[in-house]
């Protein structure tokens, strides 16, 4: 079998940046602490870091509304600091991934200054400008993942404006030339700093399609209950082919992936999903040749967590669709969703004494899966979802939307912990910190476990050593569909040199590996 390239088998660690370690004692996490903490990462024996957005922005998405792409946010720190942050991780031996937005930007960015301002100047169709019905209303039924109407009105041009997110989030309109060599431009001063990578945000949410615009259908199988994620006004819908994973899309995909070949070993790892059980289908499409190398899927990232029969379903569907290849990454946990453990401890009726195994367990299924995988930081310490920030601290605007009923995203961003005794956990200096450190996260701080020879810290890492003797695991993205009993998900990954037979038991909360 031919090597495999970084990506296709790498464990990737995520950093929302805002909350790993503040430097500059400003309460907000930042470049030069990341740097500070870069030993911690690489001694746990991942093989890269991705990076949440850093851009400049007036962060009312946290960084997801890049005003600047090319820049950094003030509180985060320079552009020295980045290069700074990259040599330093290159040195370690870690790739370096960052997390570019594509599908939209914020309304301070200077190209929707210049183009809500009329019909006509050099910006006009950069966004996506439509007029309104003759009643006056929306040119389509569409909304937006974080409540209301996808479009909203600008007086100055007489127009509504399209964005899948917030208001200031105007979605950039990819059907315009002068935008997609914009966006190349931007990932070609990243890979000219040495980045290894993209995570590319959310790219099913691209709009590449010009007007007329079709309204989304009805969504016949949604049906009500209570408001976790999946039961917003948004789902009432199907989107596909309408509001999003536009045929056109994929030209984004194809021209990034020129950029990318141009230079040595770069990797596009696209965040995407689809309607329903369209998730596999969405992925082999933005998959194919000349396309992106690889798509982050959504499916064990269920909100309210999977039984032990529906992570082996999801594992299924992306065996069949992906076998052979590392053109999937896979995750248990994110910025987005609560807290893996603390999600599979509810849906499994398990108590707190047991989420430290379950925490365990989850990232030996993840990185023993085909492909790569990504941690979110503190999953390799267990840390609990947090679900006491009273609601004058919350800052997620998702969250803020839909407080009591819904949360949002706030409850598993609350900043890392790093020495139980040190002020905030060790993370800040500060006064106050941007979102309260969690108390339930203070037994489990960072440098202290890593110190701790019986930690999840150290037992990861010694799994990941392991690993990386494993010529199933680590020559080959080939396994077999899982089976297993109502507890258990096994499979064998196979090589020309092993066939490892994989067990992971949710009675016992243990894993199990044998040659055959």
């Amino acid at each position: 079998m031919a090597q495999l390239l970084w990506w296709e088998n790498a464990v990737i660690y995520q950093i929302y940046p805002r909350s790993f370690q503040d430097s500059n004692h400003d309460g907000v996490g930042d470049l030069q602490g990341i740097i500070q903490r870069l030993d911690y990462i690489a001694n746990l024996g991942v093989d890269a870091i991705w990076i949440s957005p850093f851009f400049t922005s007036p962060q009312k998405d946290f960084g997801y509304d890049v005003a600047d792409y090319c820049d950094i946010h003030h509180e985060y720190g320079t552009l020295a600091d980045f290069d700074a942050l990259i040599e330093k991780a290159h040195d370690l031996g870690l790739k370096l991934m960052v997390d570019i937005v594509p599908a939209h930007c914020s309304e301070e960015h200077k190209w929707f200054q210049e183009s809500r301002q009329s019909r006509d100047n050099p910006k006009a169709d950069w966004f996506h400008w439509v007029d309104p019905l003759p009643d006056g209303s929306a040119p389509t039924n569409w909304l937006s993942f974080f409540g209301g109407r996808a479009w909203s009105f600008e007086p100055r041009r007489q127009q509504y404006y399209l964005h899948n997110f917030l208001p200031s989030q105007p979605n950039l309109n990819y059907a315009n030339p002068d935008v997609m060599n914009a966006m190349m431009d931007v990932a070609r001063f990243w890979f000219d700093r040495g980045v290894d990578g993209f995570r590319l945000d959310a790219v099913h949410t691209i709009n590449a399609d010009s007007a007329p615009y079709k309204d989304n259908p009805a969504n016949p199988e949604f049906v009500l209950g209570p408001l976790p994620q999946d039961q917003q006004p948004f789902f009432r819908q199907y989107h596909d082919g309408a509001q999003l994973n536009q045929p056109n899309i994929q030209r984004f995909s194809e021209e990034i992936r020129k950029v990318a070949d141009s230079y040595d070993d770069r990797y596009l790892m696209g965040e995407c999903d689809g309607d329903n059980d369209n998730a596999m289908m969405v992925s082999q499409t933005f998959t194919q040749a000349g396309r992106l190398h690889a798509t982050y899927n959504f499916d064990l990232l269920k909100w309210d967590g999977l039984s032990v029969e529906g992570m082996r379903d999801a594992i299924a569907k992306a065996v069949e669709a992906f076998n052979d290849s590392g053109r999937l990454s896979f995750a248990f946990s994110n910025h987005d969703v609560p807290r893996s453990a603390s999600r599979q401890l509810a849906k499994l009726g398990l108590d707190e004494s047991q989420q430290q195994a379950m925490q365990l367990l989850l990232l030996q299924l993840e990185i023993s899966l085909i492909g790569s995988a990504c941690i979110y930081q503190g999953e390799e310490l267990a840390l609990p979802d947090v679900q006491d920030i009273p609601l004058d601290k919350m800052q997620d605007p998702w969250g803020i939307e839909f407080a009591p009923a819904f949360l949002g995203r706030d409850t598993c961003r609350t900043p890392m912990v790093w020495q139980t005794t040190a002020p905030h956990g060790g993370f800040s200096e500060a006064n106050d910190t941007w979102l309260p450190v969690a108390e339930a996260h203070l037994s489990r701080a960072g440098l202290d476990e890593a110190e701790r020879p019986q930690s999840n810290y150290n037992k990861l890492a010694s799994f990941l050593k392991w690993r990386k003797d494993q010529p199933a695991m680590m020559e080959a993205n080939t396994m077999t569909a899982p089976t297993g009993d109502a507890h258990q998900i096994i499979f064998t990954r196979i090589s020309d040199k092993q066939s490892l037979r994989c067990c992971f038991d949710f009675e016992t909360l243990s894993a199990s590996f044998e040659e055959i």
